[in-house]
């Protein structure tokens, strides 16, 4: 089918309908099971937030919930409306170009790939710098007042930032484009200027949260395990933290794993100037998929409460925990632990290394 330039909608200026690939990959198959598996897997995990807010007592695990809270409604979201869009494609193989014969459908699509896939990635690396503050910034972060209203608040400001990204494709800095097999519309990847700049833009953006979380959160594991480890010295109730950072770091290796690929493909393919592999893009974009479906799990097995009942024989009180950190801290680094800590989490007073924890048993000579 051919068209002339004049008459051509944009978004169908690269590829246009109907198209001829019938790779595994782009089947109606894969589509359906991943939104189906995605969608369960959300709805699980967000049940079983909303049942631990009750049991909720510290306000750094409430602020914590609810930034979870806002990561699993977005990957639900996001399965939901790109997932019914495409699988829709698959089993009705409806006409995009007879439905949307201005792009407002396929701009509408691109700017959701977009903003799905920031919004995760940026949440990550709010949450790591939440925790970075609440563990090596403890009187900071007292005195900020982190309520649940400000979490709220920060979230929304994530969706905010996300989805002023997701527009600069209608103002001219990119533009959204029919993607082959025909189901599915996303941002143009190529070496021309608007083209590229906006390509970029998302790419930094992704690896810069990915960077983020993972100079954040390793601090703040290393500042976490002095803490535990710490001799002398009264250890407060840390067992809500362990679980928290646990969680964030496989929230983190998850996202880098899913997200890293489709985001180092791009910035290569614009940089080199070569043509769009597409069985890459969308081989890419299935990994990046796994990053939502796999993301629920981390809520709702990493849980003390669920780990005590899927291995019962194994000691999960917390001088258990504690000891075997220490140990395996004194196994990695060859000596004791650190006494102590900065960041406000120890202090020294009347000649004694005193700190905001609970007592820790002596270490043995």
């Amino acid at each position: 089918m051919n068209h002339s330039n004049e008459s051509t909608p944009l978004c169908f200026s690269i590829n246009s309908p109907p198209f001829n690939y019938t790779h595994t990959i782009a089947s109606a198959y894969f589509s359906s099971v991943f939104s189906a598996l995605g969608l369960t897997f959300n709805l699980i995990a967000f049940v079983v937030l909303l049942k631990s807010f009750p049991r909720t007592q510290s306000r750094s695990h409430s602020s914590f919930l609810i930034f979870l809270c806002g990561l699993v409604f977005t990957d639900f979201m996001g399965l939901l409306v790109t997932g019914s869009i495409v699988v829709s494609f698959h089993f009705t193989q409806f006409n995009w170009r007879r439905l949307d014969p201005h792009c407002h459908f396929c701009n509408f699509m691109g700017m959701s790939m977009v903003f799905y896939g920031l919004c995760p990635l940026l949440l990550g690396a709010t949450m790591a710098m939440e925790r970075f503050v609440g563990i090596n910034r403890p009187f900071a972060r007292s005195t900020s007042m982190m309520t649940k209203s400000r979490a709220v608040s920060i979230v929304l400001m994530v969706w905010a930032g996300a989805g002023c990204i997701s527009l600069l494709p209608l103002v001219g800095m990119g533009s959204y484009h029919m993607q082959i097999p025909g189901s599915w519309c996303f941002f143009k990847i190529s070496s021309e200027a608007s083209d590229m700049a906006f390509c970029l833009l998302f790419s930094l953006v992704g690896l810069l949260s990915i960077a983020v979380s993972f100079l954040l959160n390793t601090i703040s594991v290393v500042t976490l395990v002095k803490v535990c480890c710490s001799q002398d010295a009264r250890q407060r109730r840390r067992d809500y933290e362990v679980e928290m950072m646990v969680q964030l770091i496989w929230i983190m290796m998850i996202a880098s794993i899913c997200w890293c690929p489709l985001l180092v493909f791009i910035t290569k393919t614009v940089f080199s100037g070569s043509p769009l592999r597409i069985h890459y893009l969308l081989l890419f974009i299935r990994f990046a998929t796994w990053n939502q479906i796999l993301d629920p799990w981390v809520y709702i097995l990493f849980r003390r409460a669920v780990l005590k009942r899927l291995y019962p024989r194994w000691d999960w009180s917390r001088g258990s925990i504690r000891s075997t950190v220490c140990r395996l801290t004194r196994a990695s680094v060859g000596s004791d632990p650190l006494r102590g800590g900065d960041g406000g989490v120890s202090v020294k007073e009347e000649g004694k290394h005193q700190s905001f924890n609970e007592k820790a048993p002596p270490s043995p000579p």
